[in-house]
């Protein structure tokens, strides 16, 4: 399964981030204006070569550092799409070509606009979206004390070692938490492709409309993890319009299947539906302008 590597990339740097990066420490890195949050959640996707699969448990443990909400489905969305090593895969299969700067302009800015629309609903999301992460954590019983009486004593900083050991439980913790929802997903995009015949759709993608609504349901039904899915996009270059091919290419990263299921995992159903609705929506109308106008 393709996916698990990339799952167990994310939840490895969710452990490592759990343990190395504390709540104040994320704080203080995170600008206090709202746009410029939203704008570094976004970029950060650039920086961690994690896919679809693996930056679902990254920003859940991102959440629970402090990270704003915006900022995070940035992110969520950005990262899949803008990381180096899809950027590269994008670059093999393409070269420098529009598809590459579409791919990474498209990637970058509809993650943070999308953040952005987000703000609105921060406050609900903040107290109620993100579900609790049981792994690594010490849930020791809290017993009033007389700090007066009691001599308090620090204990030693742990040892590398046994920061790593930790990080390494927290991760494998969370890969349980997290492969429920990816091995779901599989057998679901598996169904789908079974059943749904692909020439239904391909015979439908002819127009500057209807080529991005099929590619973009076409991203969705495969579920190809966004580092090899430029490869895939070639097949479909001589038939499909610019517009289209961008779609699947930005559209498919940012909502599959299977990170779906994985949005459960995390977000209640309503925000889940939001983030699948609203970049649906958002890619089919930039796309769609970039075929009537400039394709």
């Amino acid at each position: 399964m393709e996916a698990l590597p990339f799952l167990l990339l994310g939840t490895l740097t969710s452990g490592l981030v759990e343990v190395f990066i504390s709540r104040e420490r994320m704080l203080s890195l995170i600008p206090r204006n709202r746009y410029l949050a939203t704008a570094m959640g976004g970029a950060m996707g650039f920086v961690f070569p994690v896919c679809e699969c693996g930056v679902v448990p990254l920003t859940r443990r991102l959440f629970t550092k402090g990270f704003p909400i915006t900022a995070g489905i940035a992110f969520l969305l950005a990262a899949p799409i803008i990381n180096p090593i899809t950027l590269a895969s994008t670059y093999a299969a393409y070269g420098w070509s529009e598809i590459l700067v579409g791919r990474f302009v498209l990637g970058l800015l509809i993650p943070i606009a999308l953040g952005l629309i987000f703000f609105r609903n921060a406050q609900t999301l903040r107290t109620q979206s993100v579900v609790p992460i049981s792994g690594g954590a010490d849930d020791a019983l809290e017993v009033p004390v007389d700090l007066e009486r009691v001599r308090v004593e620090v204990p030693p900083a742990p040892s590398l070692a046994a920061r790593l050991r930790r990080s390494l439980r927290i991760a494998a913790d969370e890969t349980f938490s997290m492969g429920k929802y990816l091995v779901a997903g599989c057998i679901m995009a598996a169904l789908m492709q079974t059943f749904v015949p692909q020439s239904a759709l391909l015979e439908l993608g002819s127009g500057p409309v209807l080529s991005v609504i099929v590619m973009q349901v076409l991203a969705f039904v495969l579920s190809v993890c966004s580092t090899v899915d430029a490869f895939i996009s070639l097949a479909f270059v001589n038939t499909f319009t610019t517009g289209s091919i961008l779609a699947f290419l930005v559209f498919g990263p940012m909502v599959d299947i299977k990170s779906t299921m994985m949005f459960l995992g995390v977000f209640p159903r309503r925000t889940v539906a939001m983030l699948v609705v609203l970049p649906f929506v958002t890619v089919a109308l930039v796309t769609i302008l970039i075929n009537l106008f400039l394709a």
